[in-house]
């Protein structure tokens, strides 16, 4: 049983009162969990660093605008994910999550915002990304709509909709091309990079650590997402098969960064980071395969996960730039 010392605690109704316009901005920011937000974006500054080295017209305006897009649209899928949760009743019965990484926001569960009100602050952002969207479009042109729906309707249909991709064993590829391939390529391509077969392996090895920020964190909600019907990686396969698939996603991220050294795409250090953060991974599988047992190694396992996504993209991030500053 987990211990007692880390029951799942949730945000402080208190803390979110009060009728005026910043408490207003404070629950709806917060409401967005803006701790998972480098998730989305790190892989627009890493594409956008990939284009800025082989383009010609790197833009602060539109790198400004796609990082505004794509950041809304992950704020309108959390927000939406919430909503999601709620009806089909996992969030309600989750009693192993580890707030604030897993189990929603848990604003709807403590009545900080209802449910409706949380599936118009999704919609809201869906707008606000839409015209983020708009401006790009003007700047780049039509294929910018294609990135646009494409991403939006992955966000959306992840949680809501006839096929919940969540809850049919489709999350971790959602996320992955969502928040790696469509982020990584969109932002370099608006940069005047080619999408070729290296910036495609370049956002596979980006997506995979942002996936295995979802897998890991679906291993304390795998009890209450099995309740619900929901049908997530480590409840199809169990905690062993997870740990397994979290660890190949951070050996083939390696492998990747590697061949892309060998190709003369990346610098001969750029494998120095990914490989040695295959350390912080092989501990973070550890406390994948001991679940919500221990739930101290858990949160630390998770902690790990969210600084290998950081990390590793800040870094390839960086050696994508070697070619311009050296």
């Amino acid at each position: 049983m987990p211990s007692d010392t880390y029951r799942p605690l949730d945000p402080v109704p208190e803390e979110f009162a009060g009728t005026s316009l910043a408490s207003g901005v404070k629950r709806a920011f917060h409401a967005t969990r803006p701790k998972f937000f480098t998730a989305s974006a790190l892989p627009v500054m890493a594409g956008s660093a990939w284009g800025a080295a082989a383009g010609s017209q790197f833009s602060w305006y539109v790198f400004v605008l796609a990082l505004v897009a794509t950041v809304c649209v992950q704020a309108a899928a959390n927000v939406l994910n919430d909503v999601g949760d709620d009806q089909i009743g996992t969030d309600p019965r989750n009693t192993q999550r580890i707030y604030p990484y897993t189990g929603g926001s848990r604003f709807i569960q403590t009545g900080i915002l209802s449910q409706a009100a949380m599936a118009k602050l999704g919609i809201t952002l869906i707008v606000i990304a839409s015209l983020a969207g708009l401006a790009l479009f003007a700047e780049r042109g039509p294929l910018v709509i294609a990135f646009g729906i494409i991403g939006i309707l992955l966000g959306v249909l992840y949680s809501l909709g006839p096929v919940k991709l969540a809850s049919v064993g489709l999350g971790e590829a959602t996320i992955a091309i969502a928040f790696g391939l469509l982020p990584v390529t969109g932002a370099a391509w608006l940069q005047g990079a080619p999408i070729d077969t290296a910036l495609i392996l370049f956002s596979i090895a980006i997506g995979g650590w942002v996936e295995n920020i979802l897998l890991i964190n679906d291993v304390p909600d795998m009890e209450a997402d099995g309740a619900a019907g929901k049908r997530t990686f480590p409840v199809r396969f169990g905690l062993a098969a997870t740990a397994n698939l979290y660890l190949t996603v951070n050996v083939a991220a390696a492998l990747i960064v590697l061949l892309l050294t060998a190709t003369g795409d990346l610098p001969l250090l750029a494998p120095l980071v990914p490989v040695g953060l295959l350390v912080l991974a092989f501990k973070a599988a550890r406390g994948i395969r001991g679940g919500v047992a221990d739930r101290a190694a858990m949160t630390q396992s998770i902690e790990a996960t969210l600084a290998i996504q950081a990390i590793g993209t800040v870094w390839l991030a960086g050696c994508a730039l070697y070619g311009v500053w050296f």
